[in-house]
């Protein structure tokens, strides 16, 4: 495709998106299982850094002065078992909406494959951009409130990680092996979500904490294992996928883009492994910090650094490989409905209301984006990538542990790792018994609590099939 031809198509998918054939919901679907003897991989990376000026995290906190270490994005092409099958993680804090069907149509493109076979995800540091092009209009039709995603920069980032995408294809080498593995790691994470003798929440212990209290409260319902998926051609390691549960900030707010302690340390270990892609993926990490460990301190950065790089080693070691068998990818359309407390008529009138907040204004953007999402039906797609008896699975947004705890569950036998922060429309997934607890968490929860059973099959179709 030519640059003019590509800047088209790019233009179209951020305006337009005239997905009608994507955005319609669709039932469970698998590709047959394939034997992969023809199985290549081709990876890819890219800048995502945002130039100085821009938003952070939804533009209520300091935007970009300074460029502390570069942001990427990072991903995989597998080609061999039938239409390629595209993987991709941005150090962005989200992409939702019709932002997240831009790229998964985009990359799609750039890979000859289709949208349904694409999965991109972010890593979630605060220090960064988070794209939503319906909420960006909406705040930039009242003209008071600063930016939440500059366009040409999206556009141009998007362009990136498409000729990124176009030109690994070219050259993709052969996968003759996986091995998983997965190690503990030390005093990072922690349930933000502190509860009281009575089972209510009475506190929340985020990413960072001077309070002794938070320190000394256990960690409560945590996943302490980073897993490690690697793929191989004989016995020369090509890439390897890291997951892991916690949001990834360790102080954030100060106007300085960084990839933070997460991406510091899977860059440490590219360092290590520079013939091996190394790429991070946040795991269900909708209520998990590091604040019973983090003071947020510069100090406490290289010390959580070290010991997420310390996990990934770990997870490491004792890596076995063995000969890839089979191959299949299972997605499943989902589209869990708007909690009915949500009044768009209101909310709009308190974006507009220049009283409030700049928080106050553009957080509820991202609700009426979402909602409006629903009213034309654009569902979030679910999807599963299975070789042999290991299986990656790919969540939405800021959903909680306990999804990532139960698909584990759901399939004993199997070696399962999850990836969330995908299609961060919803904002939080909360379970059905964390709403009546309250907290922040439920408080920027776009779906009531429905969305539990919603989620919960989901994922169970996509990793074990159909009830």
């Amino acid at each position: 495709m030519s640059s003019v031809d590509r800047r088209a198509f790019l233009q179209s998918a951020i305006a337009g998106l005239g997905a009608a054939t994507l955005w319609k919901l669709q039932p469970a679907s698998a590709a047959p299982q394939s034997d992969a003897k023809n199985l290549k991989i081709a990876t890819f990376k890219f800048d995502a850094t945002p130039p100085i000026g821009h938003g952070c995290c939804g533009g209520w906190i300091k935007p970009i002065e300074v460029v502390d270490d570069p942001m990427e994005g990072l991903g995989f092409v597998l080609l061999g078992a039938g239409p390629p099958i595209v993987v991709c993680v941005v150090d962005w804090t989200g992409i939702l909406n019709e932002a997240h069907v831009a790229w998964r149509k985009a990359l799609a493109e750039a890979a000859g494959t289709t949208p349904d076979r694409v999965s991109v995800h972010c890593v979630h540091q605060h220090n960064a951009p988070m794209a939503c092009i319906e909420a960006e209009k909406l705040v930039t039709k009242l003209g008071n409130l600063p930016h939440l995603l500059d366009l040409v920069f999206f556009e141009k980032c998007l362009a990136g990680a498409c000729r990124a995408v176009a030109e690994a294809i070219q050259s993709p080498q052969p996968v003759t092996h996986i091995a998983h593995g997965e190690g503990k790691v030390e005093k990072v994470a922690g349930n933000r979500r502190i509860m009281g003798p009575d089972g209510k929440l009475i506190a929340m212990r985020g990413s960072a904490s001077k309070d002794p209290q938070h320190h000394a409260l256990p960690e409560g319902l945590i996943d302490p294992n980073l897993k490690t998926v690697a793929f191989y051609n004989g016995d020369r390691k090509l890439a390897a996928c890291h997951y892991y549960a916690c949001h990834p900030m360790s102080y954030y707010g100060d106007g300085r883009a960084t990839a933070d302690f997460c991406g510091l340390a899977r860059r440490r270990r590219q360092v290590d492994e520079p013939g091996c892609l190394h790429l991070y993926f946040n795991g269900c990490g909708g209520n998990i910090a590091a604040g019973k460990y983090n003071d947020g301190s510069q100090e406490a950065r290289l010390v959580l650094t070290q010991r997420i790089y310390d996990g990934i080693v770990l997870s490491e070691k004792n890596l076995a490989r063995e000969a890839v068998t089979s191959l299949r990818w299972a997605t499943q359309d989902v589209l869990p409905q708007t909690d009915p407390k949500y009044d768009v008529g209101r909310i709009l009138a308190q974006i507009a209301d220049k009283t409030q907040s700049v928080a106050n204004r553009n957080r509820p953007a991202y609700t009426v984006s979402w909602i409006r999402r629903c009213e034309k039906k654009i569902p979030i797609t679910l999807s599963a990538l299975h070789i042999n008896r290991t299986s990656l699975v790919h969540f939405p947004a800021e959903s909680f542990i306990e999804y990532q705890l139960r698909a584990q569950q759901m399939a004993p036998d199997r070696f399962v790792a999850c990836a969330a922060y995908g299609d961060g429309g919803p904002w939080y997934i909360p379970t059905a018994e964390a709403y009546p607890q309250g907290g922040y968490e439920v408080s920027v929860a776009w779906c009531g609590p429905g969305i539990d059973d919603v989620l919960t099959q989901g994922i169970r179709s996509v990793l074990v099939g159909p009830a």
